[in-house]
């Protein structure tokens, strides 16, 4: 698994524990890190999605209610509704820098690895509907894909200037 998936699953188990029995965030998150250690980019991102989501859980719940309204926040299985909780966050902060696809992949990975069968589908319909109603089709792709085109560019000139010398 790499670091940044580990992350991910370590946030999770992390918020499992918070939500459903209470313990200390910073000790939950310590314990955590202490028996999966993780590199420190890779850890960044633990810490920002736990404290990240604990911190904003009033208005990520409200997007969980907006987008699946049938399915009121505190009765989802704890699992599903803090998957939810991390994606949420890391498609709409301004602490994130990662991209949509991603963060749904991600999202979707984790619920198949810790939720129940419907799981994965129902994480993916929730957040591909605020991916289209919040409009979240994505400046961070967007800017990767034109600093992907804006570096092709330059090595094709690159390449011309060599050729012709």
């Amino acid at each position: 698994m790499k670091p940044r998936q580990r992350a991910r699953f370590l946030a999770l188990q992390a918020l499992f524990e918070i939500d459903s029995v209470g313990h200390d965030p910073e000790e939950v998150v310590r314990r955590r890190l202490m028996a999966d250690p993780l590199p420190p980019t890779a850890t960044e991102l633990m810490r920002s999605l736990v404290f990240g989501v604990l911190r904003e859980k009033d208005r990520l719940d409200a997007l969980i209610s907006r987008f699946a309204p049938e399915w009121p926040v505190e009765q989802l299985p704890i699992v599903d509704r803090n998957i939810l909780r991390m994606a949420l966050w890391e498609l709409t902060s301004p602490e994130s820098d990662t991209p949509v696809r991603v963060a749904i992949n991600e999202a979707v990975e984790l619920a198949k690895l810790f939720g129940s069968e419907s799981s994965p589908r129902f994480i993916n319909g929730v957040l591909g509907m605020a991916v289209r109603t919040l409009g979240i089709e994505d400046a961070r792709e967007d800017s990767a894909r034109s600093n992907a085109r804006r570096e092709k560019k330059r090595s094709e000139r690159r390449r011309k200037r060599g050729g012709r010398q």
